[in-house]
């Protein structure tokens, strides 16, 4: 398809733009097939063949110059077509090839012999964030990880954190869909309950509320002593392991629970600082 700028755009970049919209159109004929059933086996094949064709433009990829004027990218054309606003009322096809060309577009840049200035690397980070979530509403998880990797990457040159953390946990939500195996779904999908991948270790609170309470609850059910002395030992021990004068009078039950308890606190609280500190200081 040509583009609407195409006469704006000098005859180095409407080449490439040519170039690119037909691997694109391409490469969305293979998603097709992939969907109905036929051609590649999975998704990561399909991301292989993806950069195979990355590289096939990359060979005739040679600029003019190698001085840009402005902080302009050289797609910035593609990108704008792919921005969310402009496709609402596009159809599935056309985004999706629109996403695509935008995609084989950002990978071609950020590989190029073109060297990005920081502001270059801001605006590709943002393009690449939302081609992740174009590629995500396509179901093609793998390919939206790959775009929101590229985010990541690029933030961390900007040292933008809040970037860092909203590329990366889209990065692993979108891997996790991707995982071949029920088990590594399974894995991910907790992780994101829990903590958010590590990104949102404030939802570990909820969880360590959950656990003292669901000990505390089985603390009274099964001890000998008082109610509120069963209360008191299932919220004490949480934080602090009890000595077993604190607990004798309990019922082996209770004990049991008891020390459960405080082996679950000491891991939940470690891993709850450790993910707060890293967010915190950005280790």
């Amino acid at each position: 398809m040509e583009h609407a700028d195409q006469r704006n755009l000098s005859d180095f970049v409407a080449a490439k733009t040519d170039l690119i919209q037909r691997h694109a159109d391409a490469f969305a004929a293979e998603i097709g097939d992939f969907r109905r059933g036929e051609g590649a086996a999975d998704e990561y094949v399909l991301l292989d063949d993806f950069n195979h064709r990355v590289e096939r433009i990359l060979l005739s990829y040679t600029p003019p110059t190698s001085r840009r004027s402005g902080d302009s990218l050289v797609f910035a054309h593609l990108y704008r077509d792919a921005d969310p606003a402009r496709l609402r009322t596009a159809g599935e096809n056309l985004v999706l090839i629109t996403a695509l060309a935008a995609l084989f577009a950002a990978e071609v840049e950020m590989r190029g012999p073109l060297r990005l200035s920081r502001t270059q690397d801001r605006l590709l980070a943002e393009a690449y964030e939302d081609l992740g979530a174009h590629l995500r509403h396509a179901r093609l998880p793998a390919h939206a990880a790959l775009a929101y990797r590229q985010g990541v990457r690029l933030y961390t040159v900007t040292e933008d954190a809040r970037g860092q953390d909203r590329c990366g946990l889209n990065q692993a939500r979108a891997r996790t869909v991707a995982d071949r195996s029920r088990l590594g779904r399974f894995l991910g999908r907790s992780s994101d309950l829990l903590c958010g991948y590590g990104y949102r270790p404030f939802r570990l609170l909820a969880w360590i509320a959950a656990q003292i309470a669901l000990f505390t609850l089985g603390v009274a059910a099964t001890s000998t002593t008082s109610v509120g002395r069963s209360v008191y030992l299932g919220f004490v021990s949480f934080l602090n392991p009890l000595g077993y004068q604190d607990v004798e009078s309990a019922g082996t039950a209770a004990r049991v629970l008891l020390i459960l308890e405080s082996y679950a606190g000491i891991v939940s609280i470690s891993v709850f600082f450790a993910l707060l500190v890293r967010q915190l200081f950005r280790l």
